[in-house]
């Protein structure tokens, strides 16, 4: 499920891990749409809200793509 399905925004559980991240949703926001994309492709693997809080909070201390 996406946020935004008229343009295959952001899925779901990303939106909502951002959400609870308030520095990683202001870089996310930031971002090039391509490195925006890049990130969303990544998070087609997680399977949990833990797995996905993780990969957030990753992204939020790394942020690598």
């Amino acid at each position: 499920m996406f946020i935004n399905d008229a343009d295959r925004g952001v899925p779901l559980g990303l939106g909502l891990a951002l959400a609870q991240n308030s520095g990683a949703l202001s870089r996310f926001a930031g971002l090039p749409l391509a490195e925006r994309q890049a990130i969303i492709e990544r998070t087609h693997s997680i399977n949990s809200k833990k797995e996905m809080r993780g990969f957030v909070e990753n992204l939020a201390k790394n942020w690598e793509v």
